[in-house]
């Protein structure tokens, strides 16, 4: 399932209330770029267990996992498939 349309909307409301979801690369490093920073990485991560029914205890809290709309999508197609890695 495809999931970056929310993904994209959830950043942008939280996050970048000036830019449209055509406007937000997926790969974008939000990290990187200072869009995320760690208090705001645990908003996401909690948003992300919440909305996707992810059991937080199984969550790998690597950065990694979400430094991109992208790699949010594959966090949580892993995640949601009981296959959680570090990357």
């Amino acid at each position: 399932m495809d999931n970056v349309p929310e993904i994209k909307r959830f950043l942008i409301k939280e996050f970048l209330p000036d830019v449209t979801a055509d406007q937000l690369d997926a790969d974008l490093d939000l990290l990187e770029t200072g869009v995320i920073d760690s208090l705001q990485l645990v908003r996401v991560i909690s948003w992300l267990t919440e909305r996707f029914g992810i059991p937080i205890e199984q969550v790998e809290l690597a950065p990694d996992n979400f430094r991109s709309v992208n790699t949010m999508q594959k966090f949580i197609e892993s995640a949601t498939s009981g296959a959680v890695s570090a990357h």
